[in-house]
């Protein structure tokens, strides 16, 4: 369901509010705002909604604005495997599949209702014109790709303890919105193990 900013009675302040929560460090021109609000649309999922599917090609990229949505894939024996989680401001992309238009790996499923920021790949390529966007593009697919290698490093080189800790500095309202189970996957533990170092947290305050 699309929402209509344009029965809001103060529609472009709540389209620039976020779009300067997104972009914190660029001075973009009035002109330059109007133009990258111009290729957006806002949208809301509901609970368990797909943003982008397995088998599917991803046409679309995502700044959220509200709520949480995971990735995952299923493996060779059929177990949900949880790869990342999202929250507000940021971005929800399958960059292979967006980028060479080939068909999705992974599921990009809303935890709970959300609203994001979308953009088709053709209107994403006309915001290369503005020097600032083409910056914010770079520099979040850099930060996507080291997050990506530091957990997958992580997983083979870091105490399950340490991971757990690092994921609730970076998301601290998680645990409060994401079922145990997909945490554990994250985190390449089982629920017991999770399970035993809430504990051990819980003991050591």
């Amino acid at each position: 369901m699309y929402l209509d900013f344009a029965k809001s009675p103060y529609p472009y302040m709540s389209n620039l509010s976020f779009l300067q929560s997104i972009f914190p460090e660029q001075n973009f021109t009035q002109s330059e705002y109007d133009l990258i609000l111009s290729q957006y649309e806002c949208i809301s999922f509901s609970k368990n909604d797909y943003l982008i599917e397995e088998g599917k090609t991803a046409n679309y990229y995502y700044f959220l604005e509200t709520g949480f949505v995971r990735s995952y894939v299923i493996d060779l024996e059929g177990n949900d495997i949880t790869t990342k989680f999202f929250s507000a401001t940021d971005i929800i992309i399958d960059w292979h599949s967006y980028f060479l238009k080939s068909k999705s790996r992974e599921n990009f499923q809303a935890i709970t209702a959300i609203t994001a920021w979308k953009i088709t790949f053709e209107n994403f390529m006309k915001l290369f014109s503005i020097e600032a966007f083409r910056e914010v593009g770079r520099t979040r697919l850099v930060n996507h790709y080291f997050d990506l290698k530091q957990h997958s490093i992580s997983i083979i080189a870091d105490p399950a303890k340490d991971r757990y800790l690092r994921l609730l500095e970076a998301k601290p309202d998680i645990i409060q919105t994401v079922p145990l189970k997909q945490i554990a996957t994250y985190l390449g533990i089982t629920d017991t193990s999770l399970s035993r170092i809430r504990k051990e947290l819980i003991n050591e305050k």
